[in-house]
């Protein structure tokens, strides 16, 4: 089961659609259980219910038990992310929801960790909830009679929260293992972004040793491995590894987050009146070498800002009488943005209240430029702007 804290890396709207059902909202973090949980519910149940037959023989009511070890391996799940949401929202980050799939859940947090320690400990949180809740299971389980419902279901419980506990500590991204091996270097180096290379480099290596594991057990035994083994071996192998590859992409564009300034990434832009005809607009762009259209009311206050595709689609015929305010978009109350801002300040102020342009303003609310949310994606990106 792979699971754990996963600050986002910058997308263009946090705000995406339901992963799938929300089953609750504990702690106040709303809980996702995505259509794939029925795979490895189905999967475990026909897998499992054959060996609860042969301990208890119990009839169809094993496949039963079966499903409810399903059950029982992810609600350990939940209860190891839930431990990082709640350790993750001790120290003020926002914690936007936890979704579980079909190879196990993440905890879907907004801001990377400001310190190593702190990123330690929302790391370890979920791996050290499941191994004491392991502990307290086998500890109850030894005093169950094991070839009982109670001591199957203990059984159960202790070994489902031993595996998330135990495999969730491997090194390597996208496993909590590879956020406490992030950590532990971020604390060497003082570099968090080359922490989260290395991190996630442990995971592809981490991939490759779980799609060969398949081969490398027949082959200490003697045997050939066999398909079942190998089929899932290469499936989570393949998920690891597609999830380390993530995680080294952001990484290298979390580097770039401290070389963002509004002061810089701020296109130059003119004020005009609302009913300044376009073409007349082209030509005050033009002599004030701008690129951005500010559209102010009778007292000068910014009302809104000129959409460049909406202008660029009005033909030259009519550029003399359309004006500005017809190809304008409104200003909200997220709208402006401080021009001395910058780095994860700046970053965090887009991602929580994104729009495709923002009014960059001085101190004493004059107009500086105008940020598009495009100018961002291409400098966190490496691309240049259009």
């Amino acid at each position: 089961m792979t699971n754990g804290s996963d600050p986002s890396a910058p997308r263009p709207d946090p705000r995406s659609r339901k992963p799938g059902l929300l089953i609750g909202r504990p702690f106040g973090v709303p809980v996702y259980v995505t259509s794939s949980w029925w795979i490895v519910a189905v999967l475990i149940t026909l897998v499992y219910g054959g060996i609860v037959q042969t301990r208890l023989a119990l009839g169809p009511s094993a496949y039963l038990l079966a499903f409810v070890f399903a059950v029982l391996l992810y609600a350990s799940v939940l209860v190891h992310e839930l431990a990082h949401s709640v350790v993750a929202r001790w120290y003020g980050l926002p914690v936007r929801r936890i979704v579980l799939y079909v190879l196990g859940g993440v905890s879907e947090i907004d801001r990377e960790a400001p310190t190593p320690g702190r990123e330690f400990w929302i790391a370890f949180s979920g791996p050290l909830l499941s191994l004491v809740l392991a502990a307290g299971a086998y500890g109850l389980a030894r005093l169950a009679d094991p070839f009982t419902v109670t001591g199957e279901l203990l059984f159960q419980l202790w070994i489902a929260n031993l595996l998330v506990g135990v495999f969730n500590l491997l090194p390597g991204l996208p496993l909590d293992g590879g956020r406490l091996l992030r950590a532990g270097v971020w604390k060497l180096t003082g570099r968090p972004h080359t922490a989260g290379v290395v991190a996630a480099w442990g995971g592809r290596i981490l991939a490759l040793g779980v799609a060969a594991l398949p081969f490398l057990l027949a082959w200490s035994a003697g045997t050939t491995p066999g398909p079942w083994a190998v089929a899932w071996g290469l499936f989570l192998a393949g998920f690891m590894w597609l999830g380390a590859g993530e995680a080294l992409r952001n990484a290298r564009v979390r580097s770039r987050v401290p070389g963002l300034r509004a002061r810089e990434l701020a296109r130059p832009a003119v004020v005009v009146t609302a009913d300044l005809p376009l073409a007349r607009a082209d030509v005050m762009l033009r002599e004030a070498g701008a690129e951005a259209v500010v559209v102010a009311d009778s007292a000068g206050t910014p009302i809104s800002v000129m959409h460049p595709a909406a202008a660029e689609a009005i033909s030259d015929a009519r550029r003399a009488w359309v004006p500005v305010s017809d190809v304008a978009r409104a200003l909200t109350e997220y709208s402006r943005v401080p021009a001395g801002e910058e780095g994860e300040e700046l970053l965090e102020r887009l991602v929580r209240h994104p729009l495709p342009e923002y009014l960059v303003v001085e101190e004493d609310g004059g107009v500086f430029g105008v940020l598009r949310a495009s100018d961002v994606n291409a400098a966190m990106t490496g691309r240049g702007r259009s």
